[in-house]
Order: structure tokens, then C-alpha cells, then sequence
């Protein structure tokens, strides 16, 4: 029987009355999930998705936004956007505030959560909860969230190559593993593998490395 803990919350109201559209921003390689707020809506909160990487369906969708909100209104309403920071960089950001768009980058280990009630993982809620904390930012509440600092486009160029690196001196340490593990009794040498550092070579050549030095009789042997 399912509890109350283990239903997930349903989507719930907000107000806006900060004369502003509010959208928040989820971002994966396949999808972009536009979840948004706009004046005089109602209070109510709009999905839309769009393919990942579409930046033009992304400010139509923005277009879209102040139409509706200009039609319902009569006036004009700024956008302010708000994402989590990721593995793909700040480029988004770059682009919306080169269109004159707010944007802002949030740390989302930063981002309070209720425990109280288990919550499902999904795109509607993450998206919602990122609207609620972009509204208590824009109103002024303390300790609300923390905001990245965007670095220049020359700052994170260098900081993708450290993290290139990083992920190809770990996939060598992967192939070498894989090497290690493949040899096998009577089959292959030590002379076949290279290991990896001078300490590791000094216990193989010392026969303080087992598993290898094991093989490295046996091959002789044969």
C-alpha cells in the first residue's frame, strides 16, 4: 500500500508579482525542459521541451513567452533565467546575455530540499524548484542559494584542459588495468606489460608482484 511519504508532491502554485518572466532551465543532451512563470499568468507554471541544443527553439520559446504575457498584459516583461551549473559549461549563459537576457548559474548542492518526504527525481520537479529559488533570490530572502561566478571564456578554455587530461590519464590507467588483467598463465610474458610507475616495475622485476611473477615462470617454464 502506498503511504503518503512514498507519493511525489504534485506541481503546486507560485506567485510572481516581481513584473518579470521566470524560467528555469534543465539541460541535458537530448532535452532542454523550459519551465516557466510569467506575470499575470495566472500563477500558473508552464512546461515546454525542446531539442537539446536548439538555442534558436529556445529564445523562440522566450519570443513566445513575452507575446502572451504583452497580450494577456499590455506591457513588456524582462526574462531572467535561471540553470544549474553542469558539466557543458557556461556557454547558455554566454548566448542569453548577449540576447540581453538575466541569467544566472546556481550551485545546486546549494539549493535546500525538504526531507521530510521522499520526492520523485523527475525534470517537472527540479525544474519548479529551481523557479521557486530564482523568485526567493529575486525577492531578497537570505541564504536562499549560491550563485556561480561565470568565469571569462579564456578562464574555462584552461579549465578544460585540465579536466581533458584528467579523463585521458584515466583512461590510460583503465587500458593498462585491462592489460594487467589479461595476462594469464603460460600465455603471456611480464616483458607484455608496462607498468606504470618505477615502483610498480621494481616489484615485478623483484618478484613482488605475484599474480605476474607467477606468470613469468610459467612462461619460462614453458
Amino acid at each position: 500500500m502506498q503511504t503518503a511519504a512514498d507519493r511525489p508532491e504534485a506541481p503546486t502554485a507560485m506567485c510572481n508579482h516581481l513584473g518579470a518572466i521566470f524560467v528555469s532551465l534543465e539541460l541535458s543532451r537530448s532535452t532542454w525542459l523550459i519551465t516557466s512563470l510569467s506575470s499575470g499568468g495566472g500563477e500558473k507554471v508552464s512546461k515546454k521541451s525542446v531539442r537539446g541544443g536548439d538555442v534558436a527553439g529556445l529564445l523562440e520559446r522566450f519570443a513566445q513567452l513575452r507575446k502572451k504575457a504583452h497580450a494577456r498584459t499590455g506591457r513588456n516583461f524582462p526574462i531572467i533565467v535561471i540553470q544549474e551549473a553542469g558539466l557543458d559549461g557556461f556557454w547558455i549563459h554566454r548566448v542569453l546575455q548577449n540576447e540581453g537576457i538575466e541569467s544566472h548559474v546556481v550551485d545546486p548542492a546549494s539549493i535546500a530540499i525538504s526531507r521530510r518526504r521522499r520526492r520523485a527525481k523527475t525534470d517537472g520537479l527540479d525544474g519548479e524548484a529551481l523557479l521557486r529559488t530564482l523568485l526567493a533570490y529575486k525577492r531578497g530572502e537570505p541564504r536562499v542559494c549560491a550563485m556561480v561566478k561565470v568565469p571569462t571564456a579564456e578562464e574555462e578554455d584552461r579549465r578544460r584542459l585540465c579536466r581533458e587530461r584528467k579523463v585521458l590519464t584515466n583512461e590510460r590507467v583503465l587500458h593498462v588495468n585491462r592489460q594487467r588483467i589479461a595476462v594469464l598463465p603460460g600465455r603471456t610474458r611480464v616483458g607484455a606489460v608496462a607498468p606504470r610507475s618505477t615502483a610498480t616495475a621494481r616489484r615485478v622485476e623483484d618478484g613482488r608482484w605475484p599474480s605476474l611473477a607467477k606468470t613469468s615462470q610459467g612462461s619460462d617454464q614453458s
